[in-house]
């Protein structure tokens, strides 16, 4: 990691691959640890590679974020985490940019987070909801998926411990 004593070069955002899995799992941990992001096997996060942006500033990954589609319109974001020592110098919210960009190439219309960071999410337009944000025909289908971000989606029973405390979001594009 670079000295934060030292100026650092720009932070790019590029696709993830999957020689940077461990890196995106050693800036998740703490998160996990704290219970701030859920905690996953390593697996998963190979299984959703393409799902994910990374920032990466002087040759470092510095953050991670990915995009989940749920739905023709919908989709969340998720595992949006950053180094401490790269907070506060925009590199969540250039990854933001990124997950945001890339959700409109695919044509959703929706976002959502599920998120302890209100303020963060709130900055980029997202909104407190409460509730579902999908109607019950679609609710229907998504409650068959094995995905567990789907599940905390749905609010259901099984994952309550995971999600207490967190707030729901929802982001218009």
């Amino acid at each position: 990691m670079p000295d934060p004593a030292t100026p650092a070069g720009p932070v790019t955002i590029r696709a993830a691959r999957t020689s940077d899995i461990r890196t995106i799992r050693e800036i998740v941990r703490p998160h996990a640890d704290s219970r701030v992001l859920v905690s996953k096997d390593a697996v998963t996060y190979y299984e959703a590679l393409q799902q994910f942006r990374v920032a990466e500033q002087d040759g470092v990954v510095v953050g991670c974020g990915a995009l989940h589609v749920m739905w023709e319109d919908l989709a969340e974001i998720r595992t949006l985490a950053v180094r401490p020592e790269a907070k506060g110098h925009g590199v969540g919210s250039l990854l933001m940019a990124a997950l945001v960009d890339d959700a409109r190439a695919l044509g959703v219309e929706r976002l959502f987070c599920l998120t302890f960071e209100v303020d963060f999410f709130a900055r980029h337009g997202f909104e407190v909801i409460e509730g579902q944000a999908v109607e019950p025909e679609v609710y229907a289908e998504l409650v068959r998926s094995y995905d567990e971000g789907v599940a905390e989606f749905l609010d259901l029973e099984r994952v309550k411990p995971n999600t207490l405390g967190n707030t729901r979001m929802l982001r218009t594009l």
